[in-house]
């Protein structure tokens, strides 16, 4: 199954395509805590990433994004200071998944949202 799901699975992973493309292309450059790969072309124009595990967007740390978006013209390692004590690690998109932000009101934490406060006063037309 492996090798059919890389030629017709775009969504997850690098397909047979990106593979071709970064033996033919890319050199590869760096890698992140996240285990994502990041490959320049051959003629420096080009960069990307192979994700390692669903290809999302938010789950390149911004250190790479700023290179990916030709923010910074070296490398993160070299070209950006070391993180403050103070920065939390990066985390990706958590919408859809059971680690997203769910409000007390929310459906799936019960339904119940707090009473009225009595400082509304609804609007009704002349």
């Amino acid at each position: 199954m492996g090798f059919f799901k890389k030629i017709f699975t775009w969504w997850d992973g690098a397909t047979l395509g990106t593979s071709l493309s970064v033996w033919r292309h890319g050199n590869k450059v760096g890698a992140d805590s996240l285990g994502n790969v990041y490959y320049l072309s051959k003629k420096g124009d080009k960069r990307w990433v192979v994700y390692n595990g669903p290809n999302d967007a938010s789950r390149i740390p911004p250190e790479w994004y700023s290179w990916m978006h030709h923010q910074i013209d070296g490398l993160p390692d070299e070209s950006l200071p070391p993180p403050q004590k103070f920065q939390k690690p990066p985390k990706p998109n958590m919408t859809g998944t059971p680690g997203a932000y769910r409000p007390s009101g929310a459906l799936e934490k019960g339904g119940q949202r707090q009473a009225a406060s009595g400082d509304y006063q609804a609007w009704t037309p002349d």
